[in-house]
């Protein structure tokens, strides 16, 4: 109820205030931030370990929404750090400016919709819902898996996806359960495995794209594990690990867990040093607390699998020497350790196989039948782009 409260403080104090919908300046950190609106560090240098981490998943880019006094100092400001979780600081009833992490509220839609082709899927999808990043996920299901010019005029392109909404729009990156997408006709069906996350046509051949990755350094045990959210029933607060903390002796080796470019080398608020790995198709990695990094690389390097970047240390907020270790899907933190244990899964066979076919073969009954139904009802769409000022006028 808390939470709740909170938000909707948020909200209704948006008439009369003035409020602003920003992006996150790249290179700007936690700290900057705190400094920009005069605002004590003490504040960040009382937060615990884990939330000064979360301060570090501040991503350049963000979309974030400020909410100002009249003599512009900072009132509060919601500050996604991961789709689960957001940073606010505010002003209390005293004066005094408050931290807490908590989980985004959001609703969440969950639709089966049916496109006839004019142009191209991409754009179809994109005029229909004015969801990017939903014509985005199609096509990176697909990949070069079918050829899209020999898509005819009358073809279908059908969907079965949930989408998380945040204060009107869009958030997150869709969850695509079932697509199919008519060539001249013949049906191409992609079919989720929940197992595994990887698409299937109905035969269960799959067509996902397989990511081998490593393990990063010899570790002796795990010390922190991965969690996008938990309630901590001592502290009477939500706790965020977008990581998993692999305790390793100072100086052991920190190799890469895939081939990659680095797009970030350097100190990173309570990550201390960090290297950040882009991976293609979406995945990075990101390696932090080291000690210190390999000589000769820079951002730009391309590294190879098993390519030796760095040395486990402490810097940054940590307790001892370890090595913070995450992964991240379409920007999305994720559980490393699952993605890294099961990156061979694919090819299903024997009862693992029939089981996938008898339970797809609803969502491949649900996109016919859509396709057929004259009568369908229209795809959600939602504007890209409102602004919070214009709220303020009605």
């Amino acid at each position: 109820m808390k939470i709740i409260f909170t938000l909707i403080i948020f909200l209704t104090s948006v008439f009369g205030l003035q409020v602003q919908e920003l992006n996150w300046p790249k290179g700007d950190s936690f700290l900057t931030f705190l400094n920009k609106y005069n605002i004590s560090n003490k504040l960040y240098f009382d937060l615990e370990k884990e939330d000064k981490e979360l301060c570090s998943e501040i991503g350049a880019g963000t979309e974030f929404q400020l909410l100002l006094n009249d003599d512009g100092t900072l009132r509060q400001v919601l500050i996604p750090v991961s789709e689960e979780m957001q940073l606010h600081v505010y002003e209390d009833k005293k004066g005094e400016y408050k931290f807490e992490a908590i989980p985004i509220v959001y609703q969440e839609i969950d639709e089966t919709i049916a496109i006839e082709i004019k142009r191209s899927p991409f754009q179809d999808i994109l005029d229909a819902t004015k969801n990017i990043d939903l014509a985005n996920e199609v096509m990176r299901i697909y990949g070069k898996s079918i050829n899209f010019r020999h898509i005819q005029k009358g073809d279908f392109v059908a969907l079965r996806y949930t989408q998380k909404i945040r204060m009107g729009k869009y958030f997150g990156t869709p969850d695509v359960s079932a697509a199919l997408v008519e060539v001249n006709g013949r049906k191409n069906f992609r079919l989720k495995n929940i197992h595994n996350d990887k698409y299937y046509d109905e035969k269960g051949k799959g067509y996902s794209r397989i990511y081998l990755f490593s393990m990063p350094v010899r570790y002796t045990r795990i010390s922190s594990p991965f969690t996008t959210r938990r309630w901590h029933p001592v502290l009477k607060r939500y706790r965020a690990h977008l990581g998993t903390d692999l305790a390793a002796p100072r100086g052991r080796k920190i190799h890469a867990a895939a081939d990659g470019r680095i797009i970030f080398r350097g100190r990173k608020g309570g990550y201390g040093n960090v290297i950040i790995i882009d991976h293609g198709n979406g995945y990075r990695t990101l390696y932090a607390h080291q000690n210190r990094f390999k000589s000769g690389l820079h951002v730009g390097s391309r590294v190879k699998k098993g390519q030796l970047i760095g040395y486990v240390g402490s810097t940054g907020l940590s307790s001892g020497p370890h090595l913070h270790l995450g992964l991240y899907k379409n920007g999305r933190a994720i559980n490393p350790m699952k993605v890294f244990k099961r990156g061979k899964e694919l090819i299903l066979s024997g009862k693992q196989k029939a089981t996938f076919i008898a339970n797809t073969k609803a969502y491949i009954n649900e996109l016919e039948n859509i396709i057929k139904d004259a009568n369908r009802n229209l795809p959600t769409k939602l504007a890209r782009k409102e602004s919070f000022s214009t709220l303020q006028k009605n």
